[in-house]
């Protein structure tokens, strides 16, 4: 399967993109012999319990997950399997709070947390300092990126031996997809993708290596 990591609709502060448009897109992409299963909403600073997108996810064959993307004194981190519990534990909005905690105590609700961008200037995880054996896995391709920062998280990422997803970054319908995670894995929803990032099985990839024919 291959699914978009990282993506950001209007429900983000800083977002133009629908998520009608964003699985409309994916249409698109298909028609033009790209293949994406699906992506997955990081919302900054917030998890949108109340909004369902299955209906939309069967109408467009497009999966259509949920997870959040928090600011952390250890820059940003992905999160994936988001519960009432771990909201309940962690304030998604505080922006200071402690990275490595936040990846305790998602490990301890059935979550997964990842940094996100990790080569990003000023705050990727490579311009921190920690003990990352709490890790299991890292963004190592990242749509969004500006230059210098994608080599930056590839030589972090190597150098802990972590596992690497592919997320776009997108804030724009156009950009969905730009880089996706194929998992050797079948995943229906965010129970089964915290297992199968915890499980190791997958690698991050451009648009252009999922074209077929």
């Amino acid at each position: 399967m291959y699914l978009d990591l990282h993506s950001h609709s209007v429900s983000s502060d800083d977002s133009r993109a629908t998520v009608e448009q964003y699985a409309k897109w994916v249409g698109v992409l298909r028609g033009k012999g790209f293949q994406i299963d699906g992506f997955v909403l990081t919302e900054h600073r917030k998890f949108d319990f109340d909004q369902d997108y299955s209906a939309l996810s069967a109408d467009s064959n497009v999966l259509i997950l949920k997870g959040s993307e928090l600011d952390t004194n250890f820059g940003h981190f992905l999160v994936y399997g988001v519960t009432e519990k771990l909201t309940d534990r962690v304030n998604f909005s505080d922006v200071h709070m402690d990275g490595l905690e936040l990846v305790a105590a998602a490990a301890d609700t059935g979550a997964v947390a990842i940094p996100a961008h990790p080569g990003r200037f000023g705050i990727g995880l490579c311009e921190f300092e920690g003990d990352y054996s709490v890790l299991h896995a890292g963004e190592r391709f990242n749509g969004s990126n500006r230059p210098g920062e994608q080599e930056r998280a590839e030589e972090f990422l190597s150098g802990l031996n972590l596992a690497g997803t592919g997320g776009s970054d997108a804030h724009l319908v156009s950009a969905i997809g730009k880089c996706m995670t194929r998992f050797e894995g079948s995943i229906s929803d965010e129970t089964e993708l915290v297992r199968e990032i915890k499980g190791g099985a997958f690698s991050p990839v451009w648009l252009d290596d999922t074209q077929q024919g």
